[in-house]
């Protein structure tokens, strides 16, 4: 009862709307993933439509649940700025939190974590609470992974399977393939964003966590670094042993939560304008 009258009190019920551009986005999911399941045209396509369109949907989630944290924390300028109603345009970094993620899963198969909301933490002053909004992005991640993989768990799936079609070109196999090997790709980035947001890198979410409990001297220069936190990523994944040991990881984790092994091939798959 407290919270339902903190948010009436705080912040008008339409903050708390969905957005057009959010309902927008889960039709096409719903579309995309009819086409999958149907089979509908050219399957690369839609597995294209599926993977991207989730991977939007997760990423405003996973923004949301920051903006959420926040709001009950004490931030009540979430609210105002927008970020309630799981709307991507009103990202203060849209471009970090939507654009460039995109281009990663599109060009190179990587879940990349993205920008978070900017909070004013001036209104949070207990660090428990400063480190909780940094993880509820992750969180949103890991429980998204773990409810993808979950039908592969049951079972779904179990004939999912890649061949060679008449011309040469790759053909996906099984009741419905196009449509659990998308859900495939989805879970195995999942796994990948939940595990890059928790690194303890400056700017990422999993540095974040750790932010409020560094002493001032570190927190500065916690600080300095933090702009440069996607530059380093990239470096450190640029390093073959640590690509290989990262990735291994990940697909290690992906097969525990019981991701048919052949998840990471979708994302190669899904470049419908390449030849595999």
């Amino acid at each position: 009862m407290s919270n339902s009258y903190q948010v009436s009190r705080n912040a008008p019920r339409s903050a708390f709307v969905p957005s057009p551009v959010f309902v927008g986005i889960l039709a096409i999911v719903a579309v995309s993933g009819w086409m999958a399941w149907t089979g509908y045209g050219n399957v690369r396509v839609d597995i294209f439509l599926l993977v991207l369109s989730g991977w939007v949907l997760s990423l405003c989630l996973h923004e949301y649940a920051h903006a959420l944290v926040a709001y009950f924390s004490g931030d009540g300028g979430v609210a105002d700025r927008g970020y309630l109603r799981l709307n991507p345009l009103k990202y203060s970094h849209p471009v970090l939190s939507i654009v460039l993620p995109l281009v990663a899963v599109v060009l190179g198969g990587i879940g990349l974590p993205g920008g978070a909301v900017w909070v004013d933490h001036t209104h949070i002053g207990s660090k428990v609470k400063q480190s909780l909004i940094s993880a509820a992005g992750p969180a949103t991640n890991v429980v998204f992974a773990l409810l993808l993989a979950a039908p592969f768990a049951f079972g779904a799936g179990d004939d999912l399977g890649l061949a060679h079609g008449p011309n040469g070109d790759v053909v996906v196999t099984g009741e419905h393939g196009a449509f659990w090997l998308a859900l495939a790709a989805l879970a195995f980035l999942q796994v990948m964003a939940s595990v890059l947001n928790l690194l303890p890198v400056p700017g990422l979410d999993g540095g974040n966590i750790l932010h409020p409990w560094l002493s001032p001297p570190y927190q500065r220069a916690y600080d300095m670094f933090a702009p440069y936190g996607f530059i380093l990523l990239f470096v450190l994944l640029w390093q073959s042993k640590i690509n290989a040991a990262f990735f291994g990881l990940v697909t290690w984790l992906a097969g525990v939560l019981g991701v048919p092994e052949i998840a990471d091939y979708g994302l190669f798959l899904m470049r419908f304008w390449e030849d595999v």
